[in-house]
């Protein structure tokens, strides 16, 4: 489309007289004063609170029930809320977000200003006063001196962005007819298992029948990071990436320190692995018209837990492996491949170490080292069985019933892995692999179904419309780099995986969608700004409570004009 043909999106649709930026500020710092960190008594009670808010909207008080909780998942107390507006037709466009945020606590001596955005505007530009500031921190200052940029927890990630699913929500409610069903879906739990999104998405098949609405698609509104002039994080991104969390339980065998050559540290293994994983951009996904991040280790521990002169037994390691275009046998297999290949190479570098020294001390050379056995967390559980035989599977019970109250993935699967290890009476040197978290799928538009191809045509032709103006200008980019709840919802191909099922030791960190859940297209157009997560979060404002609710508006117009 071009952009003579595009441009009287705005004026065929009423948004020019729309001012949106005041109404947006009020309800991203009312929602931003309202605690919801992952895992508290906040969360739990931000649904209700939601509520609340949405039924000050004349729409909603004079149809309540149009408003719906739905329970997350088994592990959380915290509900999802469903908002619907209604008007002709049952075509529907969802618009979704989480309302959960990480901890306050780094923060510190900010803490109870950290949900008070204005009050910690004042405080942090106070604090940025002293010398010797780092490049982060004149950032920081010169970013919340502008007034451009609104600090908070959750400000960013991702409040402002749900004040602007509420405003449109409420605009499309305020009109006299209205073509189509918006729906304000939002989620608890993003920050750590998304319990909120895949409850719903295994509910909504039931709900949207009930409710007599047919989903064809949806724009998630999470927040992306710009350390630039919003150039790229004014965007509409086509999906999201995948995630896994490969892990390697190293086991050497200990020796006293003044005696090295006589054991395998675990340690020693564990550097090497991390050492050709961590960061390399080799091992990022380049298929298509992308590159993914490159793994991280986000996790490594020494497992003892008392001072002793021996060498490492059991090291701990869990990475972060961001993808795109590859399965998961294929990171699967690459992963192993680079445990192997730092086994093998450490292992040499041990054993040439030892001849060197023996030739200088003069003593007597003790046996090399023999090849490391690399098992799969299946092959461990399997050993594990046939050594305990019938009592295998009551005694694994009990074990996963005394870590339910732990609500670490990684420490629940480290501790199952390590008893998995003593029940198999397994020695080193040998390295167990598996999975140690909740696989993100990666998704994005599929232009082979009708749904995708509509949603695509009707955000291209609103980006046509800001083209010719480069401080509107929206572009398109393949992948939200986020974790992300789109990962659970829209399309529903690729999903499982046997491979990552069968090692992944808790069961509760195996995602299993309802057989009929409906398949939605999805994209994210959110918010941008600096350092989400962290001291100096902050949301670019005039997009986010002005230029953002504008394109969601349009876009929800477009797409639901033929109802």
């Amino acid at each position: 489309m071009t952009p003579d043909t595009a441009a009287p999106v705005e004026a065929n649709h009423a948004h020019g007289v729309w001012q949106p930026a005041e109404r947006v500020e009020e309800l991203a710092c009312r929602l931003v004063r309202l605690a919801s960190e992952t895992g508290t008594p906040g969360e739990a009670a931000f649904a209700r609170q939601l509520v609340a808010l949405l039924s000050e909207i004349p729409y909603f008080r004079d149809n309540p029930d149009d408003i719906r909780l739905v329970e997350g998942l088994e592990g959380t107390p915290a509900r999802n809320v469903v908002a619907v507006v209604r008007g002709a037709g049952r075509k529907a466009l969802l618009l979704t977000g989480h309302y959960d945020t990480v901890s306050v606590e780094n923060y510190h001596d900010l803490k109870d200003l950290s949900r008070e955005p204005y009050e910690l505007r004042t405080a942090l530009l106070a604090d940025l006063e002293r010398p010797n500031l780092t490049l982060q921190e004149e950032r920081a200052k010169t970013d919340l001196a502008s007034g451009d940029f609104l600090p908070g927890r959750g400000m960013l990630d991702m409040k402002s962005g749900l004040a602007a699913g509420v405003a449109v929500l409420e605009q499309f409610a305020a009109r006299s007819e209205r073509t189509g069903n918006l729906v304000l879906c939002c989620s608890p739990d993003e920050e750590r298992d998304s319990r909120g999104m895949r409850a719903l998405r295994d509910s909504l098949p039931e709900l949207m029948a009930d409710m007599g609405l047919d989903p064809a698609g949806a724009i998630n509104m999470d927040v992306t990071s710009d350390q630039g002039d919003g150039s790229e994080g004014r965007a509409v991104f086509a999906g999201t990436i995948g995630k896994l969390m490969p892990f390697a339980l190293v086991v050497g065998r200990s020796s006293h320190a003044s005696y090295p050559y006589e054991g395998v540290s675990a340690q020693m293994i564990a550097a090497e692995i991390v050492r050709r994983i961590e960061a390399n951009p080799d091992l990022s996904d380049r298929g298509g018209d992308a590159v993914s991040p490159p793994p991280i280790c986000l996790e490594a521990r020494d497992l003892r837990d008392v001072y002793e002169v021996t060498t490492p037994e059991r090291t701990w390691l869990a990475f972060n492996w961001l993808y795109h275009s590859q399965d998961p046998e294929d990171l699967f297999a690459s992963f192993v491949g680079q445990v192997k290949a730092a086994a093998q190479a450490s292992l040499a570098r041990l054993a040439d170490n030892a001849r060197r020294f023996y030739a200088l001390s003069g003593s007597a050379a003790g046996p090399e080292p023999a090849d490391m056995p690399i098992l799969s967390y299946a092959d461990l559980k399997a050993e594990a069985a046939r050594q305990l035989g019938d009592r295998f599977q009551n005694a694994l019970m009990a074990k996963q019933a005394a870590l339910e109250g732990v609500d670490n993935p990684m420490t629940v699967s480290r501790e199952l892995v390590i008893w998995l290890v003593d029940r198999a009476r397994l020695s080193g040197p040998v390295i167990v692999t598996g999975f140690a978290s909740l696989h993100y799928p990666s998704t994005r538009l599929d232009r082979n179904h009708a749904h995708d191809t509509a949603l695509e045509t009707a955000i291209s032709a609103v980006m046509a419309t800001r083209q010719h103006d480069p401080s509107r200008r929206l572009i398109w980019r393949p992948h939200f780099e986020g974790i992300s709840d789109m990962s659970f919802f829209g399309s529903m191909e690729g999903r499982s995986s046997a491979l990552v099922a069968r090692n992944t030791p808790p069961g509760w960190l195996i995602d299993q969608p309802n057989p009929k859940s409906l398949r939605c297209p999805m994209v994210n157009i959110g918010p941008w700004g600096r350092e989400f997560h962290q001291r100096f979060e902050r949301v670019y404002a005039p997009y986010a409570f002005d230029e953002l609710p504008r394109i969601l508006a349009e876009i929800s117009d477009l797409f639901l004009a033929d109802g």
